[in-house]
C-alpha cells in the first residue's frame, strides 16, 4: 500500500494536480492556510472589522495596516485575538489620520481632473484623464505597500520609505495590488454590502503578494 501511495504521489507531482514543493514549503510557513474554510472566515472577519475602522474614511490606512497584521498572525498560527487587531488600530491612527487625509485630498483632486476632463473643458483632456488615473493608481498602490509594511516599530513614516523599494524590487506584484483595488471598487459599485468581503480580500491580498511562492525564489536566487 505505501507504494502505491508513493507511486499515486508521483504521478500526481508530475501531472500538477499534487501538492507542489511551494505549496508544501507556504503550508509549513502559513499553517493557518491549511484550513480554507478557516481562511475565508478570517478573511471576512477582517472586512467587517476593517469597515468599521474606516467609517471616517481618513482611518482606512489604519484600519489596512491593522487588518493586514492580523492576518499574517492568523497565518503563521500566532495569536490572532482581536485585542491585538484594536492594539494596531490604536497604534496606526497615529499618523495614520494624515497619511489618510492626505490621500482624500490627492485623490479628490484627481478625481476632479478626471471628471473635467470627461466633460471636454480642459484642452488635452485624453492625457489629463490618463494622468489622472495613473495617479489614482500610484496613490492606491503606495497606501497598500505601506500597509503592508508598516510596524509599530516602523510606523507611518518608515513604511512610506520602504515603499519606493519595494515596488522596484516586486513589478509584478505592484500589477497584483492594482487588480485587487479594480477588483474591491467593481464587485463594490455592482453591490454595496460587498465592500465587507472586498476590504477582506484587499488585506490579504496586501499580505500575500510579497509572499507568493514566485517572489520567494526569485528573492532566494
Amino acid at each position: 500500500m505505501s507504494r502505491a501511495a508513493d507511486r499515486a504521489a508521483h504521478r500526481a507531482a508530475l501531472s500538477g494536480s499534487g501538492p507542489t514543493r511551494d505549496d508544501a514549503a507556504t503550508a509549513a510557513r502559513f499553517p493557518g492556510a491549511r484550513s480554507a474554510f478557516g481562511l475565508l472566515g478570517e478573511v471576512l472577519l477582517v472586512g467587517v472589522l476593517v469597515a468599521l475602522v474606516s467609517l471616517p474614511v481618513v482611518t482606512l490606512p489604519a484600519g489596512l495596516a491593522a487588518g493586514a497584521r492580523h492576518l499574517r498572525r492568523f497565518l503563521r498560527a500566532d495569536d490572532s485575538s482581536l485585542e491585538w487587531f484594536w492594539r494596531d488600530v490604536r497604534a496606526a491612527l497615529l499618523g495614520g489620520i494624515g497619511v489618510g487625509a492626505a490621500s482624500v485630498v490627492i485623490a479628490a483632486v484627481l478625481a476632479l481632473d478626471i471628471d473635467l476632463a470627461a466633460t471636454g473643458v480642459l484642452s488635452g483632456g485624453p492625457v489629463v484623464a490618463f494622468v489622472g488615473w495613473a495617479g489614482l493608481a500610484a496613490l492606491v498602490l503606495v497606501l497598500f505597500v505601506a500597509g503592508g509594511r508598516w510596524t509599530p516599530e516602523l510606523g507611518w513614516l518608515g513604511a512610506l520609505r520602504a515603499v519606493p523599494s519595494a515596488l522596484r524590487d516586486d513589478l509584478a506584484g505592484a500589477g497584483y495590488l492594482v487588480a485587487t483595488a479594480a477588483f474591491a471598487v467593481i464587485v463594490t459599485w455592482q453591490l454595496v454590502p460587498l465592500v465587507i468581503a472586498a476590504l477582506g480580500c484587499v488585506a490579504l491580498a496586501i499580505v500575500a503578494v510579497p509572499e507568493r511562492p514566485r517572489r520567494a525564489r526569485g528573492a532566494a536566487e
